[in-house]
């Protein structure tokens, strides 16, 4: 009797589980679609003409812009300017100490691969022309890493830049801010077969499928950058991914516009 009752509680408890969603638990208890939380500091740098500390999660990075009235050398007499993107990680931004590439004499592949990303996002948004024989020096320094710094530098650059031009404006130099959009990126990625949004180191290092989304407010796609890691993946989850991506851009975006909600932009 007691066995029979045993059974049949047993099956009335695995039918009730099977009413409810699988649960999704992430190492910062957030729910799968959840950014992590961001705090961006406009004028974090006193000393240039925009600055930002942006901060997601426990990913801290420092973005400058700096003016400077010169073009390279492929763009004198063209009438256009230039935003070039750096990009650099502090020794101890990271569990152990990470030589700094100064004194390897060069950049590694990694740096330079995420400073044309940054260059490549700001410029996508960027009407050249307009800006001018000038260019705006985008410096994205990494202060703390835990997953997704080329993204997070990406949204915090845009900010920088966005009070570099608010000042240009003025001064007088320029009328209105040659942006035709805002941009902001962030990272999406399968982890244990599930889709998880702005994925911190954790989750990051033992991914199966790796993206980074660059978007633009309108919802134009300016990168992506999207890797089987250790499994391949499939059209739906590729479409779960970009959906995912966009509705996360979409809140960084929002915060950028509070930042920068007096800056002009080129009608």
């Amino acid at each position: 009797m007691r066995a029979h009752s045993f059974a049949k509680n047993a099956n009335e408890w695995g039918t009730r589980l099977l009413e409810f969603p699988l649960m999704i638990f992430r190492s910062d208890n957030r729910a799968p679609e959840q950014i992590r939380p961001v705090n961006i500091i406009p004028d974090f740098i006193s000393t240039a003409e925009g600055s930002a500390l942006i901060e997601m999660g426990n990913t801290r990075v420092i973005c400058t812009a700096s003016v400077e009235e010169s073009v390279p050398a492929f763009l004198r007499n063209s009438g256009k300017g230039w935003i070039s993107g750096e990009y650099g990680m502090l020794p101890r931004s990271t569990l152990t100490r990470t030589a700094r590439e100064s004194s390897r004499g060069k950049p590694s592949g990694r740096t330079q691969e995420i400073q044309r990303l940054i260059g490549r996002s700001l410029r996508a948004v960027a009407d050249l022309k307009r800006l001018g024989e000038r260019t705006i020096w985008i410096d994205c320094d990494v202060i703390q890493a835990d997953g997704g710094t080329r993204t997070a530098s990406i949204t915090g650059a845009f900010v920088a830049l966005g009070l570099a031009l608010q000042r240009l404006i003025e001064a007088g130099t320029l009328t209105a801010a040659p942006i035709k959009d805002f941009v902001a990126a962030i990272s999406v990625g399968i982890v244990d077969g599930e889709v998880l949004l702005d994925l911190n180191y954790e989750e990051d290092s033992r991914a199966d499928v790796d993206m980074n989304f660059v978007m633009t407010a309108g919802n134009k796609i300016v990168e992506l950058q999207a890797t089987a890691e250790h499994q391949v993946f499939d059209d739906a989850q590729l479409a779960k991914m970009m959906a995912l991506g966009r509705q996360g851009i979409q809140s960084l975006i929002a915060r950028q516009r509070t930042l920068l909600g007096k800056l002009a932009l080129r009608q």
